[in-house]
């Protein structure tokens, strides 16, 4: 077996006092790829800085194989010490292939010559990433890569990362990016790391044996301390030495029983304060339009928003989303075309800047818009101590000012805010942005019991998948097309192809200078095509699809029969369980295909 690469053992790291990191172990492989994941504020970035060398820990070792180049991409990357993006790139590369920094800044959309001070975020991510895939490292260090980037930029970047041969750890809130990137898992909790060799799709029904395991755990150890706490009170006698052993060993208990108590620390709670809504129709738009001297966004949209409804938006940055969701909610006045609005409609904004949490307001303020220590959540009236502890904020962080909170905590409290607003309507640009999965899967919960009506943005994919009955896409010209059902819905009525692909910049116009590079190297791919074992896998697909929802539906008519379960419950249970590994199959087959379509359609353009 091969040596490790990249190995930390025992790192220990206190952050204000508190231990953050906490006797945590990592260990990589050549070519291996893992993700890291944990809650908001575990100190993933810390450790993996500590990873990248950027971060000395209190204690412990870290060991790097000697040669092993290693690039480390932070989630807030910083180019202010360089005057174009070409600059930055080719600062980690040799002069004689600096051609592969125009090449990979074309890849990414980016002619190199744009300025550093005046990048978007999303700019300045993809800088960061030609810059770490142009210096082809052994070892790649990823915090949150796909922050701030559209879809199709998002999957150029699955695709450049899979071919990649360098070893790789990557933190993200992406659950559908680390299942197709990552095949093992560390778990940082209360400061020690777990480690699943397995895919993601499988880490979180094992974080939740582990939990539970945890809990029994925690349940022996309580009992084991009441016998101990009541000798101490009854059975103490002379035998002093006896005495001192187990009174230390009573301590040692309580300690062992906190720490286990804190790994099953509060949970996330969220409720949204619904308003009661009359009308049926929540937004109508007819001939909408809106451009700029150099660009269309938008051209004669007509769309009705219905009571109810689950909208997703999604298109390249840049594409005019979040123009449209500001023309659908009135605070933006179309050059061309109406926009009608429920008369009964309460709306609650939540927008990507999080701009409600500028300036130095504490917590508190914030949450109670300065008005004292009470909150008013829906109808009901709450102290604010109480309403924070519901999205995991300590009562000692009450007058902490919001500049001072991490990204994931400034989610936390721009979606409190937001929630505790009665509406009828959300309407949610790029929420998911710096929250952790478990966050997510609660909003995702809370989303889908929200009887109201949802316009989110988004380019979380499964996080679409999960909520949206339709898709909006921007197409080219400004021209946009609604798709019924989620984002992969969407991906399967366009048979694959995702939406607004990004185009390479054209070399010829981006060549580099005599005096900054060598010239640059044809960098035209091969014509290929699908070899023959894939196109008949691509054939035979669809009868296979066919045939198992046809299986499916024969399932789903025996569970239908509402007496059932009472009749026969192994039955029941046995259909409930066949049914359910025919959709995964169905699943699979379906991510097949759209890969295979894809992969043709792409190679025959």
């Amino acid at each position: 077996m091969a040596a490790p690469i990249l190995n930390l053992q025992t790192i220990t790291y206190t952050l204000g006092g508190r231990p953050l990191l906490d006797g945590a172990d990592l260990s990589l492989l050549p070519g291996e790829r893992l993700c890291l994941v944990g809650r908001n504020g575990s100190g993933k970035s810390t450790l993996l800085r500590i990873a990248a060398g950027a971060l000395q820990p209190d204690s412990g070792i870290r060991f790097v194989q000697p040669g092993i180049k290693v690039h480390y991409l932070p989630q807030e990357p910083d180019l202010s010490q360089w005057d174009t993006t070409f600059d930055y790139v080719a600062s980690v590369l040799d002069e004689t292939v600096h051609y592969r920094a125009r090449s990979m800044l074309a890849e990414l959309g980016l002619t190199g010559d744009e300025s550093c001070k005046s990048l978007s975020g999303g700019e300045a991510r993809r800088c960061a990433l030609a810059q770490a895939l142009a210096a082809e490292p052994d070892l790649i260090l990823l915090d949150e890569p796909t922050n701030h980037l559209d879809l199709p930029c998002i999957s150029w970047l699955e695709r450049e990362l899979q071919a990649s041969q360098a070893a790789m750890i990557i933190i993200s809130h992406d659950r559908r990016f680390l299942e197709t990137l990552c095949r093992a898992v560390i778990w940082l909790e209360q400061g020690k790391t777990q480690r699943l060799d397995a895919n993601f799709s499988h880490f979180e029904t094992w974080r939740d044996e582990q939990l539970e395991l945890a809990e029994r755990e925690a349940h022996k150890l309580s009992r084991q301390i009441a016998r101990e706490e009541d000798w101490m009170r009854y059975g103490v006698t002379a035998r002093r030495k006896r005495n001192v052993r187990r009174v230390a060993e009573l301590a040692a208990l309580r300690t062992e029983r906190r720490d286990i108590a804190s790994r099953q620390r509060g949970t996330l709670k969220m409720a949204a304060s619904e308003a009661e809504n009359t009308s049926k129709i929540v937004i109508a738009a007819e001939d909408l339009s809106w451009s700029f001297p150099d660009r269309r966004l938008i051209e004669d949209l007509t769309l009705k928003i219905t009571k109810g409804d689950r909208l997703g938006i999604c298109g390249a940055n840049g594409a005019g989303k979040t123009t449209l969701l500001r023309l659908l909610t009135g605070q933006l006045t179309p050059q061309k075309g109406e926009v009608r609005l429920s008369p009964s409609l309460k709306m609650v904004t939540l927008d990507q800047q999080r701009t409600a949490l500028e300036g130095d307001r504490t917590v508190v303020d914030v949450l109670t818009d300065g008005h004292g220590e009470m909150v008013q959540v829906g109808h009901e009236r709450r102290h604010v101590i109480g309403y924070m502890k519901d999205f995991l904020f300590r009562p000692e962080q009450a007058k902490t000012p919001v500049s001072h909170l991490s990204g994931g905590e400034r989610g936390r409290l721009a979606l409190a805010r937001a929630l505790a607003r009665p509406s009828n309507l959300l309407v949610l640009d790029e929420p998911t942005n710096d929250l952790d999965l478990e966050t997510l899967d609660l909003l995702q919960d809370m989303l889908a019991d929200y009887t109201g009506t949802v316009i989110l943005v988004s380019h979380d994919r499964d996080f679409l998948d999960r909520l949206t009955s339709s898709i909006l896409v921007s197409e080219d010209n400004g021209q946009w097309i609604d798709y019924a059902g989620g984002y992969s819905d969407m991906l399967a009525q366009r048979r694959g192809k995702a939406p607004q692909e990004r185009r390479a910049v054209s070399r010829n116009a981006d060549a580099p200078s005599e005096k900054n590079s060598a010239p640059s190297p044809s960098v035209e791919k091969p014509k290929e095509k699908l070899s023959y074992a894939e196109r008949q896998e691509l054939n035979k697909l669809p009868e296979l699809m066919e045939k198992l929802e046809k299986d499916a539906d024969v399932c789903r008519k025996a569970l239908s029969d509402p007496g059932l379960y009472a009749r026969d419950p192994k039955r029941f249970e046995k259909i409930t369980a066949i049914l359910e590994e025919v959709d995964k199959k169905i699943a699979k087959s379906e991510e097949r295909w759209l890969e295979l379509e894809a992969k043709r359609e792409e190679l025959e353009a």
